[in-house]
């Protein structure tokens, strides 16, 4: 039976819930009841009076039903209020649909019980119900529907009720129009939110408090801290209280003024708030968030009584910040304490674990979350995705996506990324066409998370798919996603693109400035890397770490030391950023790089920390470069011990012995290698050809087409030998000289070439992507394959780009 409402309430609420026994017709309602005094006075009657738990009232029940009192309207409407105040909304149905006389106190009990603890349909299927039963509804029933709509972010049936409560002539009602006011701005309509509180012709500070945290907690910091002035500026003008000061805060960190943050905390030391645990969380939050750590931990430690919510915000805030030791030892003295903790502590401390690599304590959170029953919560599962990603366990992570049964949207960006990010770029990708198969429409998380893993691919075919993709769902118009698309193209050779889709930007972030200048670099083009910081320095965009790490890099690739010293100096004196273990190593390899290797040696000894394992092997590849010996052993004794199992530096000094023909030294490093079971990576180069990605690994035979290649060799050989082109044997040992040479041939990326070469027309650009260095003998033998087969050929091996063309390379052989 269904109970619609008066006829001028426009759209139908929903009906009251299918186990209401409803009479019909509609009851007459009882307006007076006349209680005995025998009834008023009666023991148990005292006793609900005093009753303070559910505990106790049911205690009391046996009593009322020994002495015959259930059917007495006083106990029925007293216990209708108990029931319904301690949550048995059942017990409270059952009482009140027994019930002979049912008076208005009673439907207005009901139906704020309904909207506490019952769903937002059958709360409204009340209400049509207490208005199908002649009820006039009193202001309170809206201002609780209009809670449930909002708690429940239904705006559709928040405007019905919104309707009922004008049509009932409560619309000048400060207290209703303030439930009103939270409605639209906990639904994310806070101009409507604005409108109804703008016409309101008088406020009291909580109508301005509801505005003020709706405009904080909707993305619009700005106006909120406006607001805060506005109230304290109108005629009869508000004070702040305590929970103005909670939503200012947030909006506060949002725009990063640390500022305002401080005066806001000074307003709290005046007015006596900061004995209040929420305002004090909520400064901590503030401090974390404006990168404050320190003063956020002052606050912190100051709090006389702490609550799971003041632990959340510090462990977020020391996560956020890079202090994950910090943040995890807080979780750990957290959990001593005996503190439970909540889906946002497991969250900020998954982060942690992912940021340090701790995969162990990370395990064991992962424990702690079926524990708390959280191995529901989407939002925890997806923190579970990125920490293992992060912690290379990629798998664990594939499996929980697997058996995730709601996956949102973010789920799905933290397996494309954990995946790009672990190297499994074709999972990605077929996770991104798989998410768009199931019509799950891409945010700029997703796309930037796509474009990482094209950039590691560096197909240049797939990258401008991706990038069409981006200008058709309008993505690309986001600076992040923009960002990272300037990345790809400059990690997939194109970086004259990359330089376009820069210059086409309104709006650059430093990321942006980043990501082009170490473009430049890595391609060899220093001069342009050099320009574009200066022009960078000189706008309001202010470099950080990354950038003089991407511009030092830069220098190092293009031979200009004096200019990379400079500025290392740079960035301490005039930005005041401390250089960090990857800058120390940048710096060597940008001094060594250029033969000055007893500098560079100098520069480790006086560094102010203890060098890491990128600076000396920084050292040891400037040591192969230049055939320095006995520093490169000075450095490779330093690296071992550091880390003794590392085979990519045991293979570099063995090819530094090899460089200086040392073969005994070569001999006792591999004997050395294989002892420890370390295996040299073989080398590997691919290159795209017709919506495929062809592979060769060096003396490889498994393609398809290997007979062609190796004849196809034979004569390109021929050719560039005769443009001038002589083999460089001294890195091979022990075989014959036709042998040596035959060796040289089968070097993976001089395959991938002469496949390219086969199958692409005349003018053709070809990319190879290779896993190593470029060989000395391939770089020269594709310099001269440029020049004789009038091809532009790009190659990307694991350090940088080399553009081949017309018998020259980009790095002015200076790799």
């Amino acid at each position: 039976m269904s109970f619609p409402l008066l006829a001028s309430s426009g759209t139908p609420l929903a009906p009251p819930p299918p186990t209401a026994a409803i009479p019909r017709p509609p009851p007459s309602l009882a307006q007076r009841v006349h209680i005995p005094p025998h009834i008023y006075k009666h023991p148990t009657a005292i006793l609900l009076k005093l009753c303070n738990s559910m505990k106790e009232l049911h205690q009391i029940l046996p009593q009322i039903i020994k002495n015959g009192l259930y059917n007495e309207h006083l106990f029925e409407t007293k216990l209708v209020s108990l029931f319904t105040k301690y949550g048995s909304l059942n017990d409270a149905t059952k009482v009140f649909d027994f019930a002979k006389l049912k008076n208005e106190p009673m439907y207005h009990t009901m139906l704020k019980g309904h909207t506490h603890y019952s769903s937002l349909d059958c709360s409204l299927g009340f209400y049509a119900r207490l208005r199908y039963d002649n009820v006039t509804p009193v202001i309170y029933n809206f201002n609780y529907l209009l809670k449930a709509c909002a708690d429940n972010f239904d705006v559709l049936k928040g405007k019905q009720v919104h309707a009922q409560l004008i049509l009932h002539g409560f619309s000048d009602s400060l207290f209703a129009m303030t439930s009103v006011v939270n409605l639209y701005a906990k639904c994310g309509m806070v101009g409507d939110a604005y409108k109804m509180f703008d016409r309101m012709p008088e406020r009291d500070l909580v109508c301005w408090n509801t505005v003020i945290s709706g405009y904080a907690q909707n993305g619009m910091p700005k106006r909120a801290l406006e607001l805060v002035v506005r109230m304290q500026e109108e005629e009869g003008g508000n004070r702040p209280d305590s929970v103005t000061v909670v939503s200012i805060l947030p909006a506060c960190a949002a725009i990063g003024s640390l500022r305002v943050g401080k005066s806001i905390h000074g307003y709290v030391f005046r007015n006596g708030f900061e004995s209040l645990v929420n305002v004090l969380t909520a400064l901590v939050d503030m401090y974390a968030k404006c990168g404050s750590v320190d003063i956020a931990r002052l606050v912190f430690d100051r709090m006389d009584s702490k609550t799971v919510v003041s632990l959340n915000a510090m462990i977020d805030g020391y996560a956020r910040n890079g202090y994950y030791d910090e943040a995890l030892i807080l979780f750990r003295r957290m959990l001593d304490e005996g503190y439970k903790p909540t889906n946002v502590t497991i969250m900020s401390t998954l982060h942690a674990c992912g940021e340090s690599k701790n995969i162990e304590l990370g395990q064991y959170v992962h424990e702690l979350v079926n524990q708390l029953g959280l191995g529901s919560n989407v939002a925890v599962v997806n923190s579970l995705i990125s920490m293992y990603c992060k912690c290379q366990r990629v798998d664990i992570a594939a499996e929980l996506f697997e058996n995730l049964k709601e996956r949102t949207l973010v789920s799905w960006n933290a397996m494309i990324l954990g995946y790009a990010q672990n190297g499994c770029v074709m999972d990605a990708l077929t996770h991104f066409c798989e998410m768009h198969l199931q019509n799950i429409k891409p945010d700029s998380f997703t796309m930037v998370s796509v474009s990482t893993a094209l950039a590691e691919l560096s197909v240049l075919r797939q990258a401008k798919w991706i990038h069409g993709f981006s200008v058709r769902t309008c993505l690309d118009r986001n600076v992040f996603v923009a960002t990272a698309l300037v990345d790809m193209y400059a990690k997939c050779g194109a970086v004259h693109t990359a330089r376009k889709l820069f210059d086409m930007m309104d709006d650059r972030h430093v990321t942006t400035w980043n990501a082009m200048i170490d473009g430049y670099g890595t391609h060899g083009f220093g001069k342009e890397a050099v320009e574009l910081f200066e022009e960078m320095r000189k706008g309001h965009v202010k470099p950080n770490d990354i950038t003089f790490l991407c511009v030092i890099s830069a220098c190092s690739h293009s031979g200009f030391v004096e200019k990379g010293r400079n500025y290392f100096a740079l960035m301490q004196e005039e930005y005041s950023l401390e250089p960090s273990m990857d800058h120390y190593g940048a710096m060597v390899d940008l001094i060594g790089r250029a033969g000055r290797l007893s500098e560079a040696w100098n520069f480790i000894d006086n560094m102010p920390i203890s060098p890491g394992l990128n600076v000396y092997g920084a050292m040891l590849g400037a040591c192969k470069i230049h055939k320095n010996v006995d520093l490169g052993e000075k450095a490779a004794d330093k690296l071992f011990d550091l880390d003794p199992d590392d085979g990519g530096y045991h293979v570099l000094l063995a090819n530094m012995y090899a460089t200086a023909s040392m073969w005994k030294k070569v001999a006792k490093v591999r004997t050395m290698m294989e002892r420890k079971g370390i295996q040299k990576t073989p080398g590997c180069s691919l290159v795209d050809l017709r919506n495929e990605v062809h592979t060769f690994y060096s003396g490889s035979t498994s393609h398809p087409q290997s007979e062609k290649i190796y004849v196809y060799l034979e004569k390109l050989f021929d050719r560039i030998k005769a443009a001038g082109y002589i083999p460089d044997t001294d890195s091979i040992h022990d075989v014959e000289d036709d042998v040596q040479e035959q060796l040289l041939k089968s070097h993976s990326e001089k395959l991938a070439i002469a496949f390219g070469l086969l199958n692409t027309s005349a003018g053709t650009t070809i990319h190879i992507r290779k896993n190593l260095r470029v060989c000395g003998d391939c770089h020269t033998a594709t310099k001269y394959i440029s020049l004789v087969m009038k091809r532009e050929i790009i190659v990307r091996d694991m350090h940088r780009f080399h553009h081949f063309k017309d018998g020259a390379c980009s790095c002015g052989d200076y790799w």
